[in-house]
This record gives structure tokens, C-alpha cells and sequence, in this order.
């Protein structure tokens, strides 16, 4: 009874002191399976979705976590899991999550900046895609490498990272670029990049700078920062890996500016469910 009394309250602890992750709100209820972030260009909200099996929400929210509009999306939550954006503030939801490797209708949908002011529901464009190099929906366990909770845009194209789903490889993601534009399309596969081995490795969200020079890759335990790559060749750059003081269930990453990112975790067990800042230094 001890040991667990002492565990319990280990566990509280490492909630309410985040360490390096400063808190800047306990967001609400509405958004307890927060998956994907995305500040926008022309918007003042950060914007967010919950994971699969929710309501077809996005959720402008304050920099204190407070919802202030919630927007209809005229789309099935599927399986939402990330969020990007252009430069002229389009929006695109992620619809890729694929736990078990079988799906064929993956998507993303595009929400245009015109948009987000609406209190009626949203129509959506749909980009629809599937992994060239995926032949067996699932494949063998050894093979499961087509689960994704991560994308950016960037320079008209969708670039997806995978999750991997295959024991002792957790950390394994493989990019994935596909156009920006409505239709059905090939997602071509780019390179594999290898955080680490465990279930604290897999690759939850990414982001990229709005000048293009730094992205970052979310993982539970850390997030790890490429630049000085060139084009779209992001693993090729320099790297830095900056490890949390805590492990949490983060799904949401995204830049505030450029050194300093915003990251959202899920409520498990009645502790995190925050919105934090992280700076890169």
C-alpha cells in the first residue's frame, strides 16, 4: 500500500511541476483528446482538433488555453491527427491516423482561411492519398509503418511522417510528400529518420518555422529540431535533440516564433491536458 501511495504521488508530482514545460493553461473538457495545434496566419487563436471517435471540430483557443469559436467541419472525424497551414491561413486536418495499417481512406482536409470566422458548418476540400510503398492492408507485423499522427506543408507540397507500429522500432518514421491539391495522389516516400527504440520514441507531431529553416518532431519524451537542410531534404540537416523533464501523452506541436514552441498533451488519468511553452535554447 506504501509503495503504491508513493507512486501515486510521484506521478501527481512530475503533472503539476512540468519542469522545462512551462503550463499556460488546463485546457477544457471539450478538448481532453486534444491531437493536433496550429497557430495560422491572419488568426489570433491557436487552433486544435481532438483525436478519432470526436466531434468535427476545430477550436480556436486563446494563449490561457480558453476556447473562443468552435468551427463545424462538414467531414467525418475519422481518425484526426495533425494540423498545418500556408501561408495565406488555409488549414489542413490531418485524417491518417491508421493504428492498425489497414485503412484506405486516408485524407486530409483543407479548410479555407475565409473560413474560420463561420458559425455555420464548413465545407472541405479532400486530399485523398495513399502510401506507395504499402501493398497488404494490414501488412506483417515486422511491416507496420503506415500509421502517421504528423505532417507539414510546405512550398505547395503535404509532407507526411509516419509512426511506426512495430515492436523494438517504435521510433522509426518515414517521410512522405504528396501535392497540396484536391484529388487522389501517391504519397512518395522520401527517407526514414530513427529518434529511438522504445514507445517514448514514436513520432506524434511535427511543425515547421514559417521561414522555413527549423522543423521539429515531437516525441513523448523530447522533440527533436532539423535545420540547415536543404529544400525538402529535412533529415539531411543539422540536428538537436531538446529531452523533456517528463514523460506525458504529447500529441500537438507547433511554433510560436521562432525559438519558442507551443505543445498540447492529453488528459490520461485525470492529470495533463495542457497547453505549454517550450523554448529552443
Amino acid at each position: 500500500m506504501y509503495k503504491t501511495l508513493v507512486l501515486v504521488l510521484i506521478g501527481l508530482c512530475a503533472s503539476c511541476h512540468p519542469g522545462n514545460l512551462k503550463i499556460l493553461g488546463d485546457l477544457p473538457k471539450e478538448l481532453k483528446e486534444v491531437s493536433g495545434i496550429e497557430t495560422v496566419s491572419q488568426s489570433h487563436l491557436i487552433w486544435m482538433h481532438n483525436d478519432g471517435g470526436n466531434k468535427s471540430r476545430l477550436y480556436g483557443v486563446d494563449r490561457d488555453g480558453k476556447i473562443i469559436k468552435t468551427l463545424k467541419i462538414d467531414a467525418k472525424n475519422n481518425d484526426w491527427e495533425d494540423l498545418t497551414s500556408d501561408a495565406d491561413g488555409n488549414i489542413y486536418i490531418g485524417d491518417f491516423g491508421n493504428n492498425e495499417n489497414k485503412r484506405k481512406n486516408l485524407a486530409i482536409l483543407k479548410v479555407k482561411a475565409k473560413d474560420l470566422d463561420k458559425d455555420k458548418k464548413v465545407d472541405i476540400k479532400r486530399i485523398a492519398f495513399y502510401y506507395e510503398k504499402q501493398s497488404k492492408f494490414p501488412p506483417k507485423k515486422k511491416k507496420m509503418y503506415f500509421d502517421c499522427e504528423s505532417f507539414i506543408y510546405h512550398k505547395g507540397h503535404l509532407y507526411l511522417f509516419t509512426k511506426s507500429r512495430v515492436k523494438g522500432n517504435h521510433g522509426r518514421t518515414d517521410l512522405y510528400k504528396i501535392p497540396a491539391i484536391k484529388g487522389e495522389h501517391k504519397a512518395q516516400y522520401m527517407a526514414s529518420f530513427n529518434t529511438c527504440e522504445d514507445l517514448d520514441c514514436w513520432v506524434t507531431s511535427v511543425d515547421i518555422s514559417d521561414d522555413g529553416k527549423k522543423l521539429v518532431m515531437l516525441t513523448p519524451k523530447a522533440v527533436w529540431v532539423f535545420s540547415n537542410f536543404t529544400s525538402d531534404n529535412f533529415f539531411n540537416g543539422a540536428v538537436t535533440t531538446y529531452n523533456f523533464d517528463y514523460i506525458s501523452q504529447k500529441e500537438g506541436v507547433c511554433f510560436k516564433d521562432q525559438n519558442t514552441l507551443y505543445i498540447t498533451d492529453e488528459n490520461a488519468h485525470g492529470s495533463d491536458g495542457n497547453l505549454y511553452e517550450f523554448r529552443l535554447d
